[in-house]
């Protein structure tokens, strides 16, 4: 058996060290049972990463543990008491606390679960074994399925039968694939790799929300490039999808960021259609989904043009299609034959992004028009478009002698007595 290392060791006995986490263990601990940190906070503190979240198992009873927490003066939250998950609030910081379980019976999605008092059968029903590592409240390291090795392997493996772990829940599919992109190296584990692809289809019976929260998250990940491509080889990327994975863009994708939804629409969307097909099968939320719409309405636009982006051209996307749409269109484009992006349109854009210029508005307003003298109609919203399209081929001039000029230009190539002037003349 792999035992921690000295500096692993150290590490893990630093997380006890978490005033809070310390009241939330001796609280839980009180009537005699055995609390220990588990799950992602032990992997990631023994792996040097950041702590977000801390979750912990216990011999105690659901009850048992509400009952404690309150007599400890903490706040205690039933969040999932039927499956044994009580949190506990310490100094505004949830703390999820589960009673040891084993699965009774599983359709994929939903368990049943029976409470136990036995670490090692709790580890047993997990999904990997980097994320079944206990740490007790002396700092011991407990390991029942060789999730030490794998994480000094940095490999991604389930515990024991991983197509019986993926048939207890589907989205275990999911997480392999991203876990794989955030915490392993080199090829996937292949046992895992083959059983997710044997259960493939199992995919459909979950909430697409769910689906659409990991792969969003996997799209972020370390290694989500050469991840995303073993899903596409396997053929389960077009089963979430319904798409084929345009990989090439991805891959300039993430040398620009961060951001999910830019990931996406790389890897996804090329037309405002394709942002309806993903709103469908990922349940998009109504922001989500116009950003993609938007998105892929100008990629679609841009998509033969010959002439280059310059700085003027940049600008002018800006206002017609703005901002946001721009930015996620061009870090999709960026890269291809055409359109070419000149080095001033990037600067531009970099300027605009990071807030450092602020994009160009059309300064000109129903009310300029009709003080210039416009009656009310048809003609006024024509005047208001045609003083537009020469403000932006002028390249968007803000002095207001020039809008004045622009806009009496306007004005004369819709002039008649039945529109203009009525007023004056009828005085």
């Amino acid at each position: 058996m792999t035992e921690p290392s000295v500096t692993q060791q150290e590490r893990a006995r630093a997380l006890l060290a978490d005033p809070a986490l310390a009241r939330v263990l001796a609280a839980v601990d009180a009537g005699g049972a055995q609390t220990r940190v588990v799950g992602g906070a032990v992997r990631n503190a023994l792996m040097a990463r950041p702590v977000n979240d801390i979750d912990c198992a216990t011999t105690a009873l659901p009850q048992q543990v509400v009952e404690r927490a309150r007599a400890a003066g903490l706040k205690a939250v039933p969040t999932g008491i039927e499956h044994g998950t009580v949190t506990i609030v310490c100094d505004g910081r949830p703390f999820e606390i589960t009673t040891l379980r084993r699965d009774v019976a599983t359709d994929g999605r939903h368990a049943e679960v029976a409470f136990g008092t036995d670490f090692a059968e709790d580890a047993r029903r997990r999904d990997f074994t980097i994320n079944a590592l206990y740490l007790d409240r002396e700092g011991r390291v407990y390991d029942f399925t060789c999730g030490l090795a794998d994480i000094a392997a940095r490999r991604v493996r389930f515990i024991g039968d991983a197509g019986a772990r993926i048939r207890e829940d589907f989205l275990r599919i999911m997480r392999f694939f991203r876990f794989s992109a955030d915490y392993g190296e080199g090829p996937l584990d292949v046992i895992g790799l083959s059983a997710c692809v044997r259960e493939r289809y199992g995919l459909s019976r979950l909430s697409r929300e769910r689906v659409r929260a990991e792969l969003l998250r996997l799209l972020v990940a370390r290694r989500a490039l050469d991840v995303v491509g073993a899903m596409a080889d396997t053929g389960i990327l077009g089963l979430i999808t319904a798409g084929v994975g345009e990989h090439g863009r991805l891959a300039r994708a993430v040398t620009h960021g961060s951001d999910a939804l830019v990931r996406l629409a790389a890897l996804a969307v090329s037309l405002p259609e394709d942002a309806e097909r993903l709103r469908e099968r990922l349940r998009l939320s109504n922001g989500e989904h116009a950003r993609l719409s938007a998105a892929g309405a100008l990629i679609a636009h841009l998509h033969g043009r010959t002439l280059p982006i310059d700085a003027q051209a940049l600008r002018r996307l800006v206002v017609e299609h703005g901002l946001q749409p721009v930015a996620d269109a061009l870090v999709v484009v960026e890269g291809e034959p055409t359109p070419a992006l000149t080095d001033d349109a990037r600067a531009q854009r970099d300027a605009y992004v990071a807030g450092r210029e602020t994009p160009p508005v059309f300064p000109l307003t129903g009310k300029h028009v009709a003080k210039a003298g416009v009656a009310p109609g048809p003609r006024m919203g024509q005047v208001l478009a045609r003083a537009r399209d020469l403000w932006l081929d002028t390249d968007m001039p803000a002095d207001s002698a020039r809008l004045a000029a622009l806009l009496d230009e306007a004005i004369k190539a819709f002039s008649s007595k039945a529109d203009i002037g009525l007023r004056e003349e009828n005085a």
